[in-house]
């Protein structure tokens, strides 16, 4: 059998992923079947652009259903320790770029659910994989995209 990749997210990342292919089963699919139903009264669907463009729609969310259902049959649920003197997946890290004292927070989350608008990061992100196992007050060296690197200290973990 082969191994299946895991995807790390916290239970508030599985719960909304379970909230996500619900809306897509329940509100998404069924208008889209609507919507092909209207197309296809139009008449010859060789040149029914409404048509198409509901099957092309129609194919993007039942891929969307098969990517979430592998990822939540796959998902690998990271409980909290309640131990926050050690940065790990689920938790909010609090550091500050060295030289300085602007503080910047992000929560370290799975692939899955990561949103950095949002200040959620890839456990896979070059951040993540420098700040995770790091403890409080540890200064911390982050490569950055462009090859250089910056120097931060964790002030906080939560």
């Amino acid at each position: 059998m082969e191994n299946q990749k895991q995807y790390p997210m916290t239970q508030e990342g599985y719960e909304k992923l379970e909230r996500e292919l619900e809306e897509l089963k329940t509100v998404k699919r069924p208008e889209v079947v609507e919507k092909i139903k209207v197309a296809r009264s139009f008449g010859d669907l060789s040149e029914n652009s409404e048509y198409d463009a509901a099957k092309d729609e129609q194919g993007f969310i039942e891929q969307d259903i098969q990517r979430i259902e592998h990822m939540l049959r796959n998902a690998l649920i990271i409980e909290d320790t309640g131990d926050n003197n050690v940065v790990q997946i689920g938790k909010t890290v609090t550091f500050v770029e060295l030289p300085g004292d602007e503080e910047e927070s992000y929560q370290i989350v799975g692939s899955a659910e990561s949103d950095a608008f949002n200040g959620k990061i890839s456990n896979e992100s070059p951040m993540a994989k420098a700040l995770i196992g790091k403890g409080l007050d540890d200064e911390v060296r982050v490569p950055l995209p462009n090859g250089g690197e910056m120097n931060v200290k964790i002030v906080k973990i939560q």
